[in-house]
């Protein structure tokens, strides 16, 4: 029953259910059974199959221990409709499913979904702030102005005018837009390094990203670190915001609360009636995938990669979606470590009970998708444990921003009149083909560059010359062959060197040796 981790990228959701599906058709064991005096062979019962494939989700790294029975009789219930199983008569899809002795088994067709195909990447033009490591590692780099000025896109350049020639060519200020883009380009850039991903088109549209919210979410905070909205219209209302108080500071909040019996699960109704209410779940239907691939970080030895890059996803929902969000989780967090609070459910335990009430409030595809709850249920449990930190105002990107806006403003000159500021990344898209030639070829001038500075390097004695390009040899016979296509032109390198002096003992003349016959 092991499973490989469904790491990041475009359509996650769709991998993960061939994923399961697969390891649910090649692990569950099928036997023969007895049903009304006739025997039907390789089936399986419903109660059967509830067992294993629960007892696979636990186990298994993309979903974990937390997933309920119920939750698998769902999955279940999804596998039918999706003809993934049957019942052994055939009927399937409207067939209900429950968790009994009902007997199934695997139709001979293929039950794998079909996964579209990526779209194409983006090729950068020039140097942009999206350069990868840009961001973070030039810190006032001397070069960084030149080199930048020198590659603007000359598409993005403004025709100078004839009184411009004859001045000092300065750069335009920075505009309040300028800063918001950059402030957008950082964060992009920096959650784009953390997914380990070349683009982040496939999982999210930048165009759709609006940077007022990142420095809105950034800036506009309180002394406890949740968004401050200026239109109360769009905050929670005050009878909701009373309840989640209520339950989350459990019972000390008011003494003069009712204390009825079951007064604490009339609260509980009226929060989780009002999240179900809302439009769209807290991390909005346009982040969906972003969040999917976030749960691939769900690791233990890449938990602290998992919260970084949460803390991003989560400056890019609008600042009202956050707060809400911030609330609830201090909510869930507080009352599901609360011995005092009484149980809400007769069978269900609290914790568990929070997690199914809310997890499709937090993250569900607007389109029905067969794996959203396991989704949900997964992160919404490590929102929970790491609420705290997942929501802190990450103090390095504004550092970020700042020192980058403050470079870029110490920039005085121009190479040419008109240039604007290098503030955005120029694109143009390439087939997935063209990627992959253009990085052969520059990791092939790379590699033919090292060769030459190794054949030029004099400071190199012979023997550890010969020892290096023998090596070079091994690694890259192709590049190495390039260069020297016969064996000539390999001996011509060290055509020049002195030769070694025959031993001086060569030289001497041998001794006259006595003879007796003399």
């Amino acid at each position: 029953m092991s499973s490989h981790v469904v790491t990041p990228g475009p359509y996650r959701a769709t991998k993960l259910w061939n994923e399961v599906t697969k390891l649910f058709r090649a692990g569950m064991p099928l036997k023969k059974h007895r049903l009304h005096f006739r025997v039907y062979m390789n089936c399986f019962t419903a109660s059967a199959a509830v067992d294993w494939l629960h007892e696979l989700l636990k186990i298994n790294s993309n979903f974990g221990p937390e997933v309920t029975r119920q939750q698998t009789v769902q999955l279940l219930k999804k596998f039918l409709k999706n003809y993934v199983i049957e019942d052994v008569k055939g009927r399937r899809g409207m067939e209900d499913l429950e968790d009994n002795s009902q007997l199934y088994r695997f139709p001979s067709t293929s039950p794998r979904k079909t996964i579209p195909n990526c779209a194409p990447v983006l090729r950068k033009k020039s140097i942009s702030m999206m350069d990868k490591e840009g961001f973070f590692k030039f810190r006032g780099s001397k070069k960084f102005n030149k080199k930048v000025l020198e590659n603007v896109d000359p598409e993005m350049q403004e025709s100078p005018t004839e009184s411009a020639l004859g001045e000092t060519k300065r750069c335009r200020e920075l505009t309040e837009e300028d800063i918001q883009v950059i402030w957008k380009n950082v964060t992009l850039t920096h959650l784009q390094k953390l997914l380990g991903s070349g683009s982040l088109d496939d999982v999210l549209d930048p165009a759709q990203v609006n940077p007022q919210f990142i420095v809105y979410n950034m800036m506009k905070v309180n002394k406890h670190g949740v968004v401050s909205l200026e239109d109360k219209k769009e905050d929670l209302p005050h009878w909701v915001l009373s309840a989640m108080k209520c339950l989350a500071n459990w019972p000390k909040y008011n003494s003069n609360q009712p204390s009825y019996p079951g007064f604490e699960r009339d609260v509980f109704k009226t929060v989780s009636c009002y999240f179900y209410s809302l439009s769209q779940p807290l991390l909005t239907y346009q982040y969906y995938e972003l969040f999917v691939n976030i749960l691939g970080l769900l690791q233990p030895s890449l938990e602290r990669v998992a919260i970084e890059a949460l803390q991003l996803c989560t400056l890019l929902l609008p600042p009202a979606s956050r707060r809400k969000l911030q609330l609830l989780l201090r909510m869930i967090s507080r009352m599901s470590q609360n011995m005092d609070m009484p149980r809400l459910h007769d069978i269900i335990g609290t914790r568990t009970l929070l997690v199914q009430t809310f997890n499709r409030c937090v993250l569900s595809c607007e389109e029905v998708d067969d794996l959203d709850e396991l989704l949900a249920t997964r992160l919404l449990l490590f929102l929970m444990d790491h609420h705290q930190e997942v929501m802190q105002v990450p103090v390095y990107l504004r550092n970020a921003v700042e020192d980058h806006v403050s470079y870029l403003k110490s920039l005085n000159t121009c190479p040419g009149p008109g240039v604007v500021m290098p503030t955005y990344s120029f694109c143009r898209q390439i087939s997935t083909q063209e990627f992959e030639e253009h990085k052969l070829s520059v990791s092939q001038a790379a590699l033919t560059d090292l060769l030459e500075n190794l054949i030029n390097d004099k400071s190199m004695s012979v023997k550890e010359k010969k020892q290096k390009l023998e090596l070079f040899q091994k690694e890259y016979p192709d590049i190495y062959l390039k260069r020297f296509p016969t064996m000539e032109s390999e001996a011509q390198l060290f055509a020049d060197k002195p030769k070694i002096k025959p031993p001086m003992l060569l030289s001497i003349k041998k001794p006259n040796v006595f003879s007796i016959r003399n």
